[in-house]
């Protein structure tokens, strides 16, 4: 189902069949104080001993996020991994941005360069924004918008929000997780969390992820997604920003009077 390789990276807003970039004009992250320091203060707040990181705290501290939980913002690297040749064949970059109004959660996704390495990265803009239970992915070069209507399906919201707003009580309903220890990820101790998902639907595409949880935020630093073929997708996250407020102009696609809308099906 193509719909689930556009939706399960989302927070991963992560591969949407091939996202691109962002017009330098809308990237609302380096202009707007965005400094490319991480969430908080690692200097002033000494990391936890992984021996105080157990599932049980990571859990609750997501459950405390999720419970205050407004908008978050930042800045990925997506990699797109292919097993049978054994290599990373896409990258891209750009900055996300989430908000929460009442139940409901809007996402919007800009990636600002993409290449097959990071090396090659060049601009090339793309925007995939959630809302109003619909994806949609514009494209300026062909100047196209591809929706995607989630229907009366709501279960794809608990995706958009791994790791990122998302409650560790809602995790566990949707997830089998497992803490594998800790990892160090851009100098920040991380709680690994093994997730294999409940629905068999999903387990078709995306059969193993795994989530690297900051114990002291409750908010993902990295995440990946496993297919069954060992091909994996890769996002990692920096300059995180929590409940500060984000333009409403951020969640706009900035199309034109000539883009063309289209809405397939399967």
């Amino acid at each position: 189902m193509k719909f689930l390789s556009l939706v399960l990276p989302l927070t991963v807003a992560g591969s949407f069949l091939g996202v691109s970039s962002i017009d330098a004009g809308s990237f609302h992250g380096r202009d707007d104080g965005f400094d490319g320091s991480f969430f908080h203060a690692r200097a002033e707040t000494p990391q936890k001993s992984s021996d105080a990181v157990t599932l049980e705290s990571v859990l609750k501290k997501m459950d405390a996020v999720a419970a205050t939980f407004r908008t978050a913002q930042a800045e990925f690297e997506w990699q797109n991994y292919q097993k049978v040749i054994d290599e990373v064949v896409d990258v891209q970059t750009g900055a996300i941005y989430y908000r929460r109004s009442g139940k409901d959660v809007d996402m919007m996704a800009s990636v600002k360069k993409v290449g097959a390495s990071a090396t090659e990265l060049k601009p090339e803009p793309k925007f995939v924004l959630f809302s109003d239970g619909k994806v949609r992915m514009y494209t300026p070069k062909t100047d196209q918008v591809t929706v995607y209507d989630l229907g009366k399906n709501r279960d794809w919201e608990s995706y958009i929000v791994l790791g990122f707003g998302g409650s560790g009580q809602d995790l566990q309903k949707t997830f089998d997780v497992t803490l594998l220890g800790t990892e160090t990820i851009n100098g920040v101790t991380t709680a690994k969390l093994e997730l294999i998902p409940k629905s068999e639907k999903v387990r078709r595409n995306y059969n193993r992820m795994l989530l690297f949880i900051d114990p002291e935020t409750g908010i993902a630093v990295r995440q990946q997604f496993f297919t069954p073929q060992g091909d994996y997708r890769l996002s990692t996250y920096s300059s995180i920003r929590l409940n500060e407020k984000i333009s409403d102009d951020v969640f706009r696609l900035k199309t034109t009077s000539k883009t063309q809308t289209i809405s397939p099906t399967g």
